[in-house]
This record gives structure tokens, sequence and C-alpha cells, in this order.
């Protein structure tokens, strides 16, 4: 990897990606061209794929489970295959996080962050294929037993973001495997890298032919034609709400496919008066700033105690000003560059909406010019009411809205005033009110007294319009199945005709 400057500096020419059908690389006619959000200049040269291009993959991925080359095996040769693919990923660590930041934005340090855990990933994936099973039930009789049979549900096709390209794709493919489906994979157009790399190590590590396809292209085209497609068995999509509700539309009106979905969110981050103020300004500084709030489950609404309000905002303030925004390359930075041209002007509209709607701009607010590259302020508003635009979009981005409480009952109300349920954090020193809010608070993944923190071993969804099923663990492992009844006559039949 001599020509990548020892993944210090972008490329000196964009790396040109085919697309990868049945074990197989497959060259493009036409290319997306990727410039990186942080440095303006082209990274990366990737196929635009045609809907007869996501056919054949769709019949490989068929062939491959119909033969049964991958769901016939023994669960502990899939779990080596899996095991064998974290060892691969451990050393191509450097190379992976360096191409998911200049595709990104995103900052090296938090790119090599993020594969760690996708190495997880497919350890906690070998380990649920091991524990993967059925049941029985020797309560039926003596002439009658029962088994429950949990098989692989078939043609999964993944469609992931370009927010977390390769943390999103781990999250699902090691227990699509694990489950022994097949797939059909589709990256963002933007972010499509290391989704591709990811082929090379799979087929390194002894995955069969036709079991992990990639695809390329636009969301528009192969995305909708994935949505469609009478042949893939369940999809799973994350993204935003309004395509996954298309996306339930498609899946009504071709085979009723089995639908996966993590979709978006308005995130509450409530702050008791008797919390540690100091650790929870900290987390909620990282909680609207990680991936320059381009994230899901990002905080993205502070709900204080109205007493310690100002003191909180104001401390939170400081810790935001202190962020390092920068080249997404240096090791120090902690907040990188915006994905794209659309999401940045998208998120600066909505700064000067907030201001228009009279919310109080604390600190940030605006474009950082660092003479390449498109990069925004964390930034914090005060004295937001709900009925605002910034306190109920989905902004993705580094803004941060602050609304008030003064009883436990207001907090959760103010919390649950949203059509989203992805996720919320609550933090306080009293065991009762952390165990209240928990349990009242309609979020799929809840932190007390602290901040994205968690591991694969841990499932992943939400709750209202922020999608269905989960991902990860064992959870996400039965996602990928279904289960049959068998009913075994034991002896003679009593005959129903005499």
């Amino acid at each position: 990897m001599d020509q990548l400057n020892n993944f210090l500096s972008p490329p000196a020419a964009p790396r040109d990606f085919g697309f990868f059908v049945d074990g197989k690389w497959q060259s493009g006619h036409d290319f997306f061209v990727r410039h990186s959000p942080g440095h303006g200049v082209a990274v990366t040269r990737t196929a635009k794929c045609s809907v007869d291009d996501l056919n054949a993959a769709v019949a490989a991925a068929r062939r491959a489970f119909e033969d049964r080359r991958w769901s016939g095996l023994p669960v502990g040769s899939r779990a080596s295959v899996l095991l064998r693919v974290a060892e691969i990923l451990r050393t191509r660590r450097d190379e992976l996080a360096y191409w998911e930041t200049l595709e990104n934005g995103k900052p090296i340090a938090q790119a090599r962050g993020e594969i760690d855990h996708c190495i997880a990933c497919f350890e906690v994936g070998a380990g649920a294929a091991r524990l993967l099973h059925g049941d029985s039930f020797n309560s039926l009789g003596d002439g009658l037993f029962g088994m429950v049979l949990r098989e692989p549900i078939g043609v999964v096709g993944l469609i992931t973001p370009w927010n977390f390209p390769f943390l999103i794709l781990c999250e699902r493919v090691p227990f699509i495997l694990a489950s022994g489906c097949t797939m059909v994979v589709k990256p963002s157009e933007v972010t499509s890298a290391t989704t591709l790399i990811l082929a090379e190590v799979l087929a390194e590590a002894g995955l069969p032919d036709g079991v992990y396809n990639v695809i390329t292209g636009s969301g528009r085209t192969i995305g909708q034609a994935m949505s469609e497609h009478p042949d893939i068995d369940m999809l799973s999509f994350t993204g935003s709400t309004a395509v996954g509700r298309s996306c339930v539309h498609a899946a009504a009106d071709s085979n009723f496919k089995k639908l996966g979905l993590e979709l978006g969110g308005k995130n509450p981050i409530i702050v008791f008066a008797d919390s540690d103020l100091e650790d929870a300004a900290d987390g909620a500084a990282f909680g609207i700033s990680f991936n320059t709030g381009q994230c899901c489950v990002s905080s993205s609404r502070l709900i204080v105690e109205r007493s310690v309000a100002r003191e909180f905002e104001a401390l939170l303030a400081e810790k935001m000003k202190r962020i390092r925004v920068g080249d997404p390359l240096d090791e120090t930075t902690q907040v990188g560059a915006i994905t794209t041209e659309a999401q940045n002007t998208t998120i600066l509209d909505y700064i000067a909406k907030g201001k228009t709607e009279g919310a109080e701009l604390v600190t940030g607010g605006t474009a950082i010019d660092l003479g390449r590259g498109q990069y925004i302020a964390p930034t914090l508003f005060s004295g937001v009411s709900r009925e605002m635009a910034i306190a109920r979009d989905e902004i993705f981005g580094p803004v941060l809205c602050s609304m008030t409480f003064d009883t436990v009952e207001q907090a959760v109300e103010l919390a649950n005033d949203t059509v989203y349920g992805l996720a919320a954090s609550v933090w306080t020193k009293n065991i009762d009110k952390a165990l209240t809010v928990t349990r009242r608070v309609r979020a799929g993944r809840f932190w007390v007294n602290t901040m994205m923190a968690g591991g694969p071993e841990m499932p992943l969804g939400g709750f209202k319009q922020s999608g269905w099923g989960r991902e990860a663990g064992m959870y996400g492992v039965e996602e990928y199945t279904q289960v049959k009844s068998v009913h075994v006559e034991i002896g003679k039949r009593t005959h129903w005709i005499s």
C-alpha cells in the first residue's frame, strides 16, 4: 500500500472499483467519481450497475442458497469462516479506516475504532452461529412429538447508508451469514469502497462463491429494484424514514418480503439537576458531535431540568467550543467533514431556520473554512420550543436543541413527543428516576449516565417510525430466520376412517 502514502494523505489518483457477483469481480461501464469531503479531491471511482447486474447478483445468491453450499454446512464451519474474517480485518484495519475516512469524512481515529467494533461483530457472529437452535415439545402426548426448526429465510437484500458504511454493514453481515442466508449488498454510491473490500476479505476467509454479492449504484435505481425484486426474501434497509416507507410499499406490491428497517431518530438526552453535570455535558457534546452529528442515534434534543439549565448550557457550550474540527486524516481531529454537499446545505439551512424561529444560538452555527472540504462548527440552540422545526426534524448534523422541564413526568412527555423512537439517554444519580425514565421513554436503545456505549452482543433497532426488527447479537441472527413447526407421529396412527 505504498501508493497510499502510509494512509496520511489522499491518493495521487482515484482507486477504481468494480462490483462483485458470484465470487468474481465485474467491470463497470460507467462510474461514480467520489471526491473526499474533507479534501475536495477524487479518491474513488465506483461502477454504476444496472438492474440487469442486480438480477445476475440475485440469481447467484439464489443458486448459492438453494444448493446449500453455505446453509448446509455445520455451524462450526460457518463460525470458522467468520472468525477468519475477523483475523483478516485485523491485518487490514488501517487500510479500511483510510478508505472509510476518505469517502465519508469522519476522523481517522474514529474510523479505526469502528473497524475494531466490526472485528468484534464477526467474532460475536461466529459465536451466535454456534448457538442458533430450534426447540422440542415432548408434551403432546405419547403418540406425537413436536419440533421447532429455525431455518434461514433465504436471499437477503442489504442496503446500507453513507454515514457508517462499514460499521452498519458489519452489524448485519456476520449475523446474516450466521443464520445461513445468502445476500446481495448495495452500499451508498458515495461510500462503497469498504463494502467492496469486505468482498475480498470474505473470499479470502473461505466464504463460498455467490453467498456475498455487491452491486453498486444509486438508491433510486438499484435500491428501488431491490425493494421490488420478487426473488429477494428479506430486505434490510438503514436510512431515512421516508425511504423506509417506500420500501414498505414496494415490498407489499411485490412478494411481501420481510423487512428489517433502521430509520430516523430525534433522540432525547435527559439531564436531571442531581446528575454529574460535567459528565453529562461531556456526554451531550460527544453525542451530538460524534460522526459530525450524522448519526441516527445522536442526542439531538437536550431536555434539561430548568433549575440547572443555564449553568448546564454554559458548561456544555464551553466543551463544544473546544471540540477539534479539522482534516479527517489528522490523528487529533474529533469532528471531520460533512459527508455530502447536499447534507452540508441541509444542516446550514436548519441552523438558519432555528435563528428565524427565535431560538437562541449559544455556540457554533457557522461553516468553518479550512481551505478545502466542508465543515460545520458544533452548534447549540437554547430556548427551543417543541413546535420548532429544529426540535422536530432529524437534522442529521452537529446541531443540539435545548428545552427545559420541571418534573419527571414533563421530561418523559417531552422525550416521547416525536414520531421517532430510536435511542435516548438519561443522566441522574437517582436510581428511581433513572429506571422510571428508562421504562417510560419509548426508544429501542437506552443509555444511563453514558452515551453510545455497548457492543455487538446487544440488539439494535427502534420503536415507532424509527424502524422494524432488530440487528446484532442472537436477536440479529434470529431476525434472518423463520420458524417451522414439525409434528412427528410415534407408533401406529389411529385411523380416521374405520
